[in-house]
């Protein structure tokens, strides 16, 4: 059962509007939610990727962008990035992967989109910037949320398909 699968049937309960079918399809396929996983965390997984195969430039960047110790921090990025995909990725802890990418991403906008510190295009664009990083930020919160929503939906079919054994107390 998926989170959407709970929601189904006649209006929603938030907003009062019905779900097209089409949509509703798409939502409840199985593959919906891997693949929106795989989405959220590639480009992380590309940036892990490119810091093992190009350590310096990493270390570079990370000087670059007035980073105290750029070794250390290049390292701590790189094991951020793959281990906050990979517990999005295999389902488990996904609210732990998506905190250390969410308050990665948040410390990158802060130290390299800082658009209150420029002025004129730059400023355009490093707000730009900076707002796509909120909007990941935000799309961690709700793969935790979805996550989490899963799992107690799961928990709730499993505990129904288990028999209840009763007791019952005679005389006494």
């Amino acid at each position: 059962m998926t989170y959407v699968s709970v929601i189904e049937g006649g209006a929603h309960p938030m907003n009062g509007q019905t779900t097209p079918q089409f949509v509703q399809a798409v939502l409840e396929w199985q593959w919906t939610w891997p693949i929106a996983r795989v989405a959220l965390v590639v480009f992380y997984l590309v940036s892990a990727l490119s810091k093992i195969t190009n350590f310096r430039g990493a270390v570079a960047e990370m000087t670059e962008a007035g980073m105290p110790g750029p070794a250390a921090m290049a390292l701590l990025s790189l094991l951020v990035e793959l281990v906050g995909s990979t517990l999005i990725l295999i389902g488990r802890g996904v609210w732990l992967g998506a905190g250390m990418l969410g308050v990665f991403t948040a410390i990158g906008a802060v130290t390299a989109h800082a658009f209150w510190r420029v002025s004129g295009r730059a400023r355009v664009e490093a707000l730009t910037v900076f707002l796509m990083h909120v909007g990941l930020i935000a799309a961690f919160v709700l793969c935790a949320l979805v996550a989490e929503r899963e799992g107690r939906a799961a928990q709730r079919a499993a505990s129904s398909a288990t028999p209840k054994h009763q007791v019952q107390v005679v005389g006494g």
